[in-house]
């Protein structure tokens, strides 16, 4: 027989318009057909809603899938231009391979009804018995064959097509194909006896299809308890796969290793891990500096403390030097709140972590002192330790978290602008009198704070009150011998003035505030020559603390605001002194080292920092004749007569 004369019945589905291989089906699959076998390298659920609808009166579906349903690998497969097949190697690799694709599909598929209804048909029919699914495990098989059985004394015994269309949304319509029908009986019996050869030693995966759809895909059906418990277990799952403890830790002996301690310290580490920064802020008491200690132990990379320089004291017990040597923190460097210009002088780039105690110190961005302090943490992971990281504004807040995040594209979920919803909680503000509008102040303040909470800090911020801590962790306490100390509430204590010391209290209040000068402490602002303006501002701050510290004192007695009195003249007799020499002497140089000692109500030391020979000095002549005026009109206020019978009350 020449090939002339073979007879060929043959039609292609490319998919083209008005030649769709689902419109094919459809037409194929009327009521005469009651088989319809699939063998398929790649068959997905969610595109089976295209085709259902022909096969609602078929009696018997069987689908053989030869290699995987995961779309992902299969894009992975396509982009690598790889030809390798995979193979499903035994019946239990098989069943456990397919929960997983099956997932990955579903999870991934469009959210439409028409793909649901698709699942749920799947379902019903795997359910029925009426649809088997199952996949051929040990050969690779890259097939694309689907067989037709007619209903007996039907136009002829079936039909097949084959190609390269799998059973999906886009292998039925959406990708150009190249498919062929064959007609002929022989090419059927062909098709159906190879067919029926696979199915018998095939896996039969429809008891996972159904399970893992109607249990654990997007498609299951949950009850509201259900959904509940897969709602907290998303939210809390950071912290299910937290370890226990702190493992390889060292502490020092009789060091009583807390569990509040030890998950603050975990949650830290996560918190520094997915944000670059975290706020250590329990409240007073519950040992933040052995937190940081043992937190420094989890961390990669040279540490450096910034810290007032009382907290840097190695006479202190619990200053950082002795905590981070107690706990063996090795490469970690010290340095104080008021140095940070010399710090930047040298080397910062060496440090990874950065920890800043008092971080409420730094609420404030437009100083020279914040700069300073952004240049060293650039970079670096932050740990912020405070009690008290808001102290005025919310802006405190934004302020210390821009040390570590970007204000204008933070990575904080769903906040990106901290700056636009920072300058929003202001607005809100903005207006309101804390006096004539009080309640509506006050409700705005407590609704800004907690925006400010739960849309930023609950990401940041580790904080713990003692009720908290005795709450969830007293056992571990009360196991460890202990206990928080029973604070009562205060009591409150009246001065009772006579007529002489009210005067003189009065009296007193209106000079400090209104008529003393405090020339002493900002005499840049007296001067001609150039001067950068930070530096005058920096006096004029000084000037303000001065004032402050003067208050403080007579509202705390007589007798320490005389002794601060005795200071005052000493300073400013001197400095007058030196003024009729020609000579105004400034520290500049130790202006933060002054701040610092303002904290600590060391005046002794405040005077001597600012009279010292390593000050800088200016010629008297180059300052206005008003400073010399202001000083000596001072002194004339601090030697006031009435202030001499203080010393009789």
């Amino acid at each position: 027989m020449t090939p002339a004369s073979i007879s060929s019945d043959l039609t292609f589905i490319t998919n083209e318009p008005d030649n769709l291989l689902g419109d094919r089906f459809g037409a194929l699959l009327t009521d005469d057909t009651h088989f319809f076998d699939c063998l398929v390298g790649y068959f997905f659920i969610s595109g089976f809603y295209r085709l259902y609808p022909a096969l609602e009166n078929v009696e018997k579906i069987r689908i053989l899938v030869g290699l995987k349903t995961d779309r992902t690998a299969y894009d992975l497969l396509q982009k690598a231009k790889e030809q390798q097949e995979l193979s499903l190697k035994s019946h239990a690799e098989a069943k456990q391979q397919v929960v997983g694709e099956i997932l990955q599909e579903l999870e991934k598929s469009h959210d439409s009804s028409q793909i649901q209804s698709g699942v749920e048909k799947f379902v019903e029919w795997v359910r029925s018995g009426k649809l088997e699914i199952k996949a051929y495990p040990t050969e690779n098989i890259h097939a694309k064959v689907y067989i037709m059985t007619f209903a007996e004394g039907d136009r002829d015994k079936g039909r097949v097509i084959t190609g390269s269309s799998n059973l999906s949304q886009t292998g039925l319509q959406e990708n150009l194909e190249f498919n062929v029908e064959l007609k002929n009986r022989s090419d059927y019996e062909f098709a159906i006896s190879k067919f029926n050869e696979l199915w018998a030693v095939a896996v039969d995966v429809s008891k996972p299809y159904e399970d893992t759809i109607t249990n654990r895909s997007p498609f299951a059906h949950f009850t509201p308890y259900e959904l509940y418990l897969k709602f907290l277990y998303e939210y809390f799952k950071g912290e299910l796969s937290q370890p226990a403890g702190l493992d390889g830790t060292y502490a020092p002996p009789n060091f009583k290793k807390l569990k509040y301690q030890e998950e603050a310290v975990l949650n830290a580490r996560k918190v520094l891990d997915e944000y670059g920064g975290v706020f250590l802020s329990d409240v007073v008491g519950l040992g933040k500096t052995y937190m940081a200690a043992l937190l420094a132990q989890q961390l990669d990379g040279r540490c450096l403390v910034i810290a007032p320089p009382h907290l840097l004291d190695p006479d202190k017990r619990g200053s950082w030097p002795n905590v981070f040597g107690d706990f063996q923190v090795r490469q970690t460097d010290f340095e104080s709140i008021g140095k940070l210009d010399d710090l930047l002088e040298r080397d910062v780039t060496k440090y990874t972590n950065v920890f800043i105690d008092e971080s409420h110190r730094f609420r404030n961005e437009t100083n020279q002192t914040y700069e300073s302090l952004a240049q060293i943490c650039r970079g670096k992971r932050v740990i912020l330790v405070s009690a008290t990281p808001l102290n005025n504004t919310p802006r405190d807040i934004l302020s210390q978290v821009k040390l570590f995040q970007n204000g204008k594209n933070s990575t904080i979920p769903n906040l990106k602008n901290l700056e636009s919803f920072f300058a929003g909680l202001a607005k809100k503000l903005k207006g309101k009198d804390r006096q004539k509008d009080r309640e509506l102040y006050f409700e705005t303040v407590q609704a800004n704070a907690k925006a400010t909470r739960e849309k930023l800090l609950k990401y940041l911020m580790i904080r713990r009150t003692r009720k908290e801590i005795e709450k969830y962790y007293g056992d571990d306490m009360k196991s460890q011998g202990l206990k928080f100390p029973e604070v009562k509430d205060p009591q409150p204590l009246f001065y009772k003035l006579s007529k002489l010391e009210n005067r003189i209290f009065d009296d007193t209040m209106r000079l400090l505030i209104s008529e003393f000068s405090y020339a002493r402490y900002k005499p840049l602002t007296y001067y001609e020559g150039k001067r950068e303006q930070r530096d005058v501002q920096s006096q004029q701050n000084l000037a303000k603390f001065m004032k402050i510290l003067m208050v403080k004192r007579l509202e705390s007695s007589f007798h320490a605001f005389r002794l601060t009195l005795g200071r005052f003249m000493h300073s400013y007799d001197r400095m007058i002194a030196e003024f009729q020499k020609g000579n105004v002497y400034i520290s500049k140089k130790h202006i933060n080292k002054v701040f610092d000692l303002l904290e600590e109500d060391d005046q002794e030391a405040i005077d001597k920092l600012l009279s010292e020979d390593k000050a800088e000095r200016l010629k008297a002549k180059d300052f206005r004749p008003q400073l010399l005026k202001d000083l000596e009109n001072d002194r004339k206020i601090l030697r006031d007569a009435r202030w001499t019978k203080l010393s009789q009350l």
